[in-house]
């Protein structure tokens, strides 16, 4: 079963209520008050935003009125950037992985196709930006699919 870790679905709410703080120029959160909103462990939230940090997603800053903001834009901060982040390399399989290598590359016949999945996988998380995830979907309007019934098609 492929999953997203949950440190990386955290990741991922903490950034949503990161956006939500308002503009990288202005929207600074404390982790404490990260960690209240997101209703997620404050050392889970403060190793999820030094993480992030590494990898560039957000900035921090020190001081009295410090805290941490996003890096840039939520619109150009893709979900495969999080999870690359988090996780490390997006790959399903050994040989999806960048550099990485198993005893049969070169000579297995599903070689080709991991990859292309990999890359299907990694062009659909690269799709989705932080400004999407931050946002509830809209509900979908419910659509009949069924036949008529008969006493339906006789009043017709």
């Amino acid at each position: 079963m492929l999953r997203i870790t949950k440190l990386t679905d955290y990741a991922i709410v903490v950034l949503a209520h990161l956006v939500q703080t308002g503009s990288p120029a202005v929207g600074v959160s404390t982790a404490r008050a990260l960690a209240t909103r997101s209703q997620l462990p404050a050392p889970t939230v403060s190793k999820i935003l030094k993480e992030l940090a590494r990898a560039g997603l957000v900035q921090s800053e020190r001081g009295l009125s410090g805290g941490y903001r996003l890096a840039r834009p939520a619109t150009e901060i893709s979900v495969a950037d999080v999870v690359s982040a988090v996780e490390g390399p997006i790959a399903v399989t050994e040989c999806s992985r960048e550099g990485d290598s198993c005893d049969h590359t070169g000579h297995c016949p599903v070689e080709s196709n991991w990859l292309k999945i990999n890359q299907a996988i990694y062009g659909a998380l690269s799709s989705i930006t932080l400004e999407e995830m931050s946002r509830p979907l809209a509900p979908r309007l419910i659509q009949l699919t069924s036949k008529p019934t008969t006493a339906t098609s006789a009043l017709s």
